[in-house]
């Protein structure tokens, strides 16, 4: 399975080459295939705020690449460079607020560069490091594809259409995917047979990003609006909404794209189950629950603009670009470190305890 999974990647939004960042503009997508080079942590944090690359860990992969670009910058200067980069760490933190991936990430870096020995060279040992977070999360997702492709096979023996909400795939991560990479690996094994994608407003990362990958892998799929998905479920014969995840709490209450809350609860009253596909990177096991997520409104306009057009009446409008559903709306937690069952405070503890998968 895992040779066919490699051969099926063909998108890929993150590349580290001679020293710089390369990031795929996902603004553009899918009309132009653009890529942006940065070689100051400045910029990163910048394209990370207006969203050229998004994805909870891809934003992480892309603030560790920042870092070292950080330590290069601050190194060079001279003079007390490590205090000097506690600048850098405070404007990539400040970047996004939802994605727990990136202070994930950023805490990475901090505790490398705290584990500096004399006569290390800082920018080989930070690069290093940061390269090994991208390697990490890419076979992360490997990992969790076959995972979720087997729980999808132990409920069903045929072909079924699923449904995803946002943008979980190559593009949101360091390869692969995470939701995407599931319905990747069960389409390969013949159990997906059509994937329904939500536009997912107001970014259309469903339209743009989403049905694109799936496109590009040859994978049947059909864009629907995000108030289609409860008609859809109920005359489309979906079996599983499959989504991935940009901070999950301690008790197993899941952060995501904003409409993601009620696709589970219209998937639960029509008895479709509901599988979250997340690194163990994306719990947050010091919120207890939901509630304290932070959840990021963004600028209004974004609503009431399209492609820089006024579209709306002259009214105010409302943001909030992440939801939280609650754990018991969720069937299967999926991560690296195993399969969750209707997740809770005790199951989740477990799971992180966990050394390797077993």
């Amino acid at each position: 399975m895992r040779e066919q999974l490699l051969a099926a990647e063909k998108v890929t939004a993150i590349a580290w080459r001679e020293g710089a960042l390369h990031l795929l503009d996902q603004r553009l997508l899918p009309f132009t295939q653009t890529w942006l080079a940065y070689d100051s942590a400045a910029a990163v944090a910048e394209a990370i705020r207006l969203m050229v690359v998004r994805g909870a860990p891809a934003i992480g992969i892309a603030a560790a690449y920042a870092v070292v670009l950080a330590v290069r910058a601050r190194v060079t200067a001279g003079g007390d460079w490590r205090a000097a980069l506690e600048e850098d760490f405070r404007l990539l933190s400040e970047s996004r607020p939802t994605a727990v991936n990136l202070f994930w990430a950023l805490n990475c870096m901090r505790e490398r560069l705290q584990r500096l020995k004399a006569g290390d060279d800082p920018l080989r040992v930070m690069e290093q490091e940061a390269v090994g977070i991208h390697a990490s999360d890419r076979e992360a997702n490997l990992t969790m594809a076959q995972l979720g492709m087997e729980v999808i096979r132990q409920q069903q023996g045929n072909s079924q259409p699923v449904m995803t909400h946002c943008n979980a795939g190559a593009l949101a991560t360091g390869g692969f995917g995470t939701a995407l990479g599931v319905i990747r690996a069960a389409y390969l094994e013949g159990l997906v047979e059509h994937v329904y994608a939500d536009e997912t407003r107001p970014w259309l990362q469903g339209s743009r990003l989403t049905a694109w990958e799936l496109a590009c892998d040859g994978v049947p799929v059909s864009l629907n609006a995000d108030s289609a998905a409860a008609h859809l479920m109920k005359t489309k014969g979906i079996t599983w909404v499959i989504v991935g995840a940009d901070r999950i709490a301690a008790n197993g209450d899941v952060a995501n794209k904003i409409g993601t809350y009620q696709l589970a609860v219209n998937a639960m009253h029509h008895g479709v189950r509901f599988m979250v596909v997340a690194p163990s990177s994306t719990i947050d096991m010091s919120l207890e629950s939901g509630d304290e997520i932070p959840i990021e409104e963004r600028d209004g306009g974004e609503l009431l603009e399209l492609a820089g057009q006024r579209i709306a009446a002259d009214v105010q409008a409302l943001n909030p670009v992440f939801d939280v559903t609650p754990a018991d709306l969720i069937d299967y937690l999926v991560t690296e470190k195993g399969v969750v069952e209707r997740p809770d405070a005790a199951k989740m503890a477990q799971l992180m305890c966990r050394k390797r998968l077993h």
